[in-house]
């Protein structure tokens, strides 16, 4: 007998909790798209240069930079044609003379109104359509970040402490928790840093909470059951480097390099091996200052780098190219970036499906930096 085609969503986000404790890649992978679309812009190339709120996410040390007494992050965006959505919020508000920083962030990333037609054909095989009824599948994080100057010149520290919740309509939901640490150093124009995420590993605890009804149609309908299981996110370590070129104070040109260590075993990515491989993300910002706090930049990057093999047995090697810009003006900041999640190709070798990012950064009670 097939399975119901409404359940194809929610069984391909149940499948990974079929095991009762297992190192899985692309485990809480939510956290891994990116945020804000400076960063997007260039293709998640920022832990060495990321200094306003949406450090939060990619490298907190770079908190320190932040010049204003309270900022604010604001991100949405839709992926797969509108199907799943993604909105980030992140505050940062310096202390002790600007020598500290402390943010919050908030983080969802889910698919609503995914059809559930369990009930959908009745014991006497007739469809009874009122049944349908439907879930969201959705991911959620909240986390506490600190920065702090450390004594050495142009060197920061940062941490953050996340707590995950994932939910699968009222059929599945798990907690977790982790932490990352980063650090940055500032020399003349270099910019260097490193981010160190799940540092501890991230335990998350899935719970089962099927009826008896609805496991009794799973099972009639060919469906593997899954069970109660511990998730483990195992640490990455991103280490970047950038130099910034100043042209008379008007002009700034910008290019860094990341390089990602994950070590969730081997991945299709530049460098495959086991038990670390070795993932690159390229991104380059170019600033115009046409007056005091006002500026427009225009960004690009590569990543996204693939090694895959076709239907005819050819292996290839892709990556996804984004594109964005900015404008700063006061203490509005409005970015927006052209990004390819995904590298997939369709049957013309056409590229795969772009999203539009817009997001928004405000500086509350703006005042020049001591």
């Amino acid at each position: 007998m097939m399975k119901r085609p409404g359940l194809i969503a929610f069984i391909l986000f149940s499948s990974s909790l079929a095991f009762s404790q297992t190192v899985r890649k692309y485990s809480n992978e939510f956290l891994n798209i990116g945020v804000g679309a400076r960063g997007l812009g260039m293709s998640n190339a920022q832990v060495a240069t990321t200094n306003d709120a949406y450090s939060n996410y990619y490298n907190p040390a770079g908190l320190v930079q932040i010049p204003n007494t309270f900022q604010i992050g604001i991100m949405h965006s839709e992926y797969f044609a509108g199907i799943a959505k993604y909105d980030y919020v992140s505050l940062a508000v310096p202390v002790k003379a600007q020598k500290s920083v402390i943010g919050f962030s908030f983080t969802r990333f889910g698919i609503d109104d995914i059809p559930n037609t369990l009930f959908l054909v009745q014991p006497d095989g007739s469809v009874d359509y009122s049944k349908i009824t439907s879930f969201s599948a959705a991911d959620y994080a909240f986390a506490v970040h600190y920065a702090q100057m450390l004594p050495v010149k142009g060197l920061s520290i940062g941490g953050s402490a996340k707590i995950i919740y994932r939910q699968i309509g009222k059929f599945a939901k798990a907690y977790g928790f982790g932490i990352d640490l980063g650090l940055q150093y500032r020399l003349k124009q270099w910019r260097f840093g490193l981010m160190a995420k799940d540092i501890t590993s991230t335990f998350s605890a899935w719970n089962i909470t099927f009826t008896d009804a609805e496991k009794q149609v799973l099972l009639q309908t060919n469906n593997q059951l899954p069970k109660n299981s511990l998730e483990i996110t195992t640490p990455t370590i991103t280490l970047g480097a950038a130099y910034e070129a100043n042209i008379k104070n008007k002009f700034f040109i910008t290019p860094e390099i990341n390089f990602a260590f994950t070590t969730d075993g081997k991945r299709n990515v530049l460098i495959a091996a086991k038990p670390i491989s070795i993932d690159m993300n390229l991104g380059l910002e170019l600033k115009y200052v046409a007056a005091k706090d006002i500026d427009v930049c225009i960004r690009t990057g590569i990543g996204n780098l693939q090694r895959s093999t076709d239907e005819l047995g050819k292996k290839r090697f892709t990556v996804s190219p984004n594109i964005g810009a900015g404008v700063h003006i006061k203490i509005v900041s409005l970015d927006y970036a052209l990004t390819n999640l995904t590298t997939i190709k369709d049957k013309d070798g056409g590229a795969g499906l772009y999203s539009h990012v817009i997001s928004l950064r405000l500086d509350i009670n703006k005042k020049q930096k001591e």
